[in-house]
């Protein structure tokens, strides 16, 4: 069941009825106070950004916004164990700017002036650019997810201050003496957060991730990123698929691959179904075959060819058999030996290895 979190005046004054303030919300007092900002009223805890959004829609209409947004909420607050202080509450202007962009922004000036473009490239490389690609995909599908119930709600995600995945940035300031205290506290303590002048609604982070070797978005028996109350990504090798999709691939055929119209879910269905069966299913005859491999290419109707190199690893494995690997090239590929030598970044000419491992 879904859960919501209101406590009351808890920045201010601390726990009602006495307590410690948990470490979470003692980060976002430290983040308000660093922007130079009181801290505020109420910080309201929910399960998912998508929850998170909601909220924040709801807080800018008074808690009267009809629509998904209305659902999504009254759904969770349906499990929570007294109704709490949200209707008609004020929440009042959005502080973002004020905790999270304009200490990035002096910080990034500051460092940049100090290092000058060329070590600031470096400094960049060395610790946030390496996760960049990474989590900057993975807020664009997170967004993209919310966005699908209503696109007010993924405008609102706008709002929001990302938590751990402002890790990459969090990262170089911190590597160069700069850090954000606050922001990076609470990133390690939360997820995404909404800061306003009397309420912070908090995320929190996801109960599941699940990735492939290269860091894809990757499951094939569930949710590749999943939250407390349901909201959820589904993925194969970092493509977006439905909820139920891999579930239907048990009583795959070559015949239902070829009858799929979406390309990207034709891909997927080839990878899980294998290339080398589905080759032999339909009798598919290889373009060129020489000391290096053979070379494949597979028509489907609206989309590109997908050409491979057919290779054998030439170390053996524990039980001495020699795996076969399936290497993808560009459509536009003519021969096997110009197919591996794509692999390695050199044309087909250039490719003369003294001795293969």
């Amino acid at each position: 069941a879904s859960a919501v979190r209101v406590r009351a005046s808890v920045l201010r004054t601390g726990i009602p009825g006495g307590g410690p303030i948990p470490l979470e919300e003692r980060t976002i007092l430290a983040a308000y106070e660093a922007a130079g900002l009181a801290a505020p009223d109420h910080v309201l805890w929910v399960d998912s950004p998508s929850a998170g959004a909601a909220a924040s829609v709801l807080l800018r209409g008074g808690g009267q916004h009809p629509g998904p947004a209305r659902k999504i909420f009254d759904r969770l607050f349906a499990h929570a164990p007294h109704q709490p202080p949200f209707r008609g509450l004020d929440a009042g202007a959005s502080v973002r700017d004020a905790v999270r962009t304009r200490p990035w922004e002096a910080a990034r000036a500051a460092a940049h002036a100090e290092l000058g473009p060329q070590e600031w490239a470096r400094a960049w490389a060395r610790t946030g650019g390496g996760l960049w690609d990474q989590v900057d995909n993975l807020v664009v599908r997170i967004r993209r997810g919310i966005g699908e119930r209503d696109p007010e709600l993924r405008a609102a995600t706008l709002d929001a201050v990302l938590g751990q995945h402002d890790a990459p940035w969090l990262a170089l300031f911190a590597s160069l003496g700069r850090p954000l205290t606050g922001l990076s506290e609470v990133a390690r303590a939360a997820g995404w957060w909404w800061p306003y002048e009397r309420v912070v609604i908090v995320s929190e982070r996801p109960a599941e991730l699940h990735r492939d070797e290269p860091g894809r978005l990757h499951r094939g028996d569930g949710p590749a990123l999943g939250y407390p109350d349901g909201f959820a990504l589904h993925a194969w090798r970092g493509m977006p698929i439905p909820a139920d999709f891999v579930g239907t691939l048990k009583e795959l055929t070559a015949q239902r691959i070829l009858d799929e119209s979406n390309a990207e879910l034709r891909r997927v269905m080839l990878e899980y179904f294998g290339y080398d069966r589905y080759l032999a299913e339909i009798g598919a005859r290889p373009l060129h075959q020489d000391a290096t491999g053979v070379l494949w290419r597979i028509d489907l109707p609206g989309d590109e060819p997908i050409v491979m190199v057919e290779v054998v690893n030439s170390t053996a494995e524990p039980d001495g058999t020699f795996r076969t690997y399936y290497l993808r090239v560009p459509p536009d590929t003519r021969t096997a030996r110009a197919g591996v030598a794509w692999t390695f970044g050199v044309e087909e000419a250039g490719y003369l290895p003294e001795k293969e491992t």
